[in-house]
């Protein structure tokens, strides 16, 4: 292999690719764990098609990113926060910190807890819930060493970042108990160290997340490459993962192993996903581009393999169970099974984009793969959850640290 393993397992055309040789398998019938039904994916289709017209009858959708789940029953709960920046680069900043730390507080919070909206006094769970309680922890100053800028995420504020400051943000107790809460308080930890190596210099000692345009590669016409942008953040964010696989020492994020794509290179067995990254890199779209930035090849980010997207193909009978009896295990996120699951929800999206199209005769510009994430699938597949089972949760059960679902 010439090109850099890690630049490999970080490129969106490696995670297709790779995703790609286990449903080709799955195809053939020679995946351990899932059988893949092709037939019945018209009817994800119709679903996904119906949903989108519901929510958005002009078709005019937003792409998929943290900031739609900020707009909760008609309020915008960002928009008092955002009125009060009055220039427009320190308005970009704060909202790249804002995006980089509610993404990573973003993994499943499971069935069980909820967030209290300080505002309105309703109960908010999973996705928005998620997402209020990081916003509000945000705009309260609990990221900036600087009382007098609040909204921004420094080093020096993340590395003391404590779980008990993670707790009440959370509202966390034992009657409201948040998965991963420890872990979650980490991986904030592990950022500010992070920023320290990654960003700081002699002339800014406490870096904010914000500065790592400073390493993105930008035209003078403001022009950036989506791929530069993802591979930026992985970097960042290399160290900041729990230990899982490595290379050469190195952690490799939200990458595993899958004993079926053995080869002879360095990087042999290994799917690569990186779901909260590409995540945040959807997120980090629409600031930019409200800055006066344009992000190129947007398309070559992948749908992503979380629970809701990957739910929406095993609730309407396209992914099978080999061994019904996997219904009611605890899986690892490492286990094969949930590795198969989350590589052909990959593949089975670029599908479901392609055919989607088709029905509503639209082109790929006009109708792009976050859009229809957006509009959409992962919608869809929370609709059917809500539908199959009282509490919403997925149909498999993963044991999940916070860190990658």
């Amino acid at each position: 292999m010439t090109l850099d393993p890690f630049e490999f397992l970080n490129s969106p055309k490696t995670i297709r690719q790779r995703c790609n040789q286990l449903y080709l398998l799955g195809l053939e019938d020679r995946l351990d764990n899932f059988r893949i039904r092709e037939d019945r994916l018209p009817i994800s289709v119709e679903l996904v098609k119906d949903e989108i017209l519901a929510n958005y009858p002009d078709l005019n959708v937003p792409p998929h990113s943290r900031w739609q789940h900020f707009d909760v029953r008609g309020t915008n709960h960002w928009s008092p926060f955002k009125s009060k920046i009055r220039d427009d680069r320190e308005l970009l900043l704060a909202q790249i910190d804002l995006a980089v730390t509610s993404v990573l507080l973003d993994a499943g919070a499971g069935p069980n807890w909820h967030f209290r909206d300080p505002l309105t006094g309703e109960n908010h769970s999973r996705s928005e819930g998620l997402a209020l309680a990081s916003l509000y922890l945000f705009s309260k100053g609990t990221f900036s060493s600087d009382p007098n800028d609040p909204l921004k995420a420094d080093a020096e504020s993340l590395r003391k970042f404590g779980v008990e400051q993670l707790a009440k943000g959370f509202q966390f107790s034992a009657a409201n108990p948040l998965v991963g809460l420890e872990e979650r308080a980490a991986l904030l930890r592990r950022l500010g160290e992070q920023l320290l190596s990654f960003l700081g210099t002699d002339q800014e000692p406490n870096p904010r997340i914000a500065n790592i345009l400073d390493k993105i590669s930008i035209g003078e016409d403001r022009v950036l490459k989506v791929d530069r942008l993802l591979g930026t953040l992985l970097k960042l964010l290399r160290n900041v993962w729990p230990p899982r696989l490595t290379l050469g020492g190195r952690n490799l994020g939200d990458v595993w192993r899958h004993h079926l794509l053995a080869d002879s290179e360095i990087t042999t067995e290994l799917v690569p996903f990186h779901k909260l990254t590409q995540w945040l890199t959807y997120s980090l779209l629409e600031p930019l581009e409200e800055a006066g930035y344009q992000v190129q090849d947007i398309d070559l980010l992948t749908g992503l393999p979380e629970y809701r997207n990957g739910g929406l193909f095993f609730d309407t009978g396209i992914l099978e169970l080999k061994k019904p009896d996997e219904i009611d295990a605890l899986h690892l996120v490492s286990s094969e099974l949930i590795v198969e699951w989350r590589a052909l929800t990959v593949i089975l999206l670029d599908r479901l984009a392609e055919q989607l199209r088709e029905k509503l005769r639209l082109t790929r510009e006009e109708l792009p793969l976050p859009q229809i994430l957006q509009g959409g699938t992962w919608s869809t597949g929370r609709k059917l959850a809500y539908e199959r089972r009282p509490d919403g949760a997925p149909p498999l059960r993963v044991e999940s640290d916070g860190t990658v679902f």
